[in-house]
């Protein structure tokens, strides 16, 4: 069932299809990591799987085979779009009509385009892999989990704790919606082509955000901090609360030392200062 190197290359001709830098397209060559990816996953019967970029179809095979009840493939490149169903057809003939391939871009896309999802698996672009991940969690209200294969450097980012070297704005943003860990690495010598960069897996699991405050307000709070990330939170959210000594005071009513960084803070505590800032 599962694409081999030469199947890749040989559909990729065939289409006249070659890897798009701008869209961040690497494919994965190897099968024995998609199916890692789909075993990680550990579907259950009444998953609905959101993939977003299936490029050539390695993963979703993979997804297949490993039980994928109901797939819904996002794909923003419509020659792409337009060649998956025919791969699968031809691959895994009597599972084919349980994947419904839509020809959008993932950062746009919303209920009325994908349904309700509820585990997003996919290998996603370098380029966009934040913003999407945090776009879909928005969109999204089915979507109870995930795992995504991202950049090295990026997965460790989005799974940092506060206190951490790379802990920055999308480590909380990430961390309001949902508790992420990282579960893997990837050489980049299972790609075509392949990256400079190696890549990891990160899990996430939704949770509750923080009570009775805004997520715009809080994610406005947390781009301020970390604006400005060497600098102290009372010089950092000044221009946020309108001046220094004004973020000085709504940082100490929401017990925040104006001294300390942003690196420092849990997303609890940025929501606890952004309320501060409505009441």
């Amino acid at each position: 069932m599962g694409l081999t190197p030469g199947d890749v290359r040989e559909i990729a001709g065939r289409i006249g299809m070659r890897p798009s830098k701008r869209l961040g397209q690497n494919f994965v060559v190897e099968h024995g990591t998609v199916r890692r990816i789909a075993t990680l996953a550990a579907l259950v019967a009444d998953d609905v799987v959101l993939e977003v970029g299936p490029g050539l179809g390695s993963l979703t095979l993979a997804l297949l085979e490993a039980g994928a009840s109901r797939l819904v493939a996002v794909e923003v490149d419509p020659v792409l779009a337009r060649e998956l169903p025919r791969t699968l057809a031809a691959r895994a003939p009597e599972l084919a009509n349980r994947v419904t391939v839509v020809p959008a871009d993932a950062l746009s896309a919303g209920v009325a385009d994908v349904g309700r999802p509820t585990v997003l698996v996919a290998n996603l672009p370098y380029n966009v892999a934040v913003p999407v991940v945090l776009h879909l969690l928005a969109a999204l209200p089915s979507l109870c989990r995930g795992l995504v294969m991202v950049q090295a450097e990026v997965a460790d980012r989005l799974c940092a704790a506060p206190g951490s070297r790379v802990y920055g704005a999308p480590s909380v943003k990430l961390a309001w919606y949902a508790t992420a860990r990282l579960a893997g690495v990837v050489p980049r010598t299972v790609f075509w082509p392949v990256p400079n960069v190696d890549s990891k897996l990160v899990e996430f699991t939704r949770h509750d955000p923080p009570a009775d405050v805004d997520r715009a307000d809080v994610f406005a709070v947390v781009d301020a901090a970390f604006g400005q990330r060497r600098k102290t939170l009372r010089a950092a959210l000044a221009g946020w609360a309108g001046s220094a000594a004004e973020a000085e005071r709504l940082l100490r009513a929401a017990g925040i030392d104006p001294r300390a960084r942003g690196e420092s803070l849990t997303v609890a505590e940025f929501a606890r200062l952004a309320n501060q800032r409505t009441i």
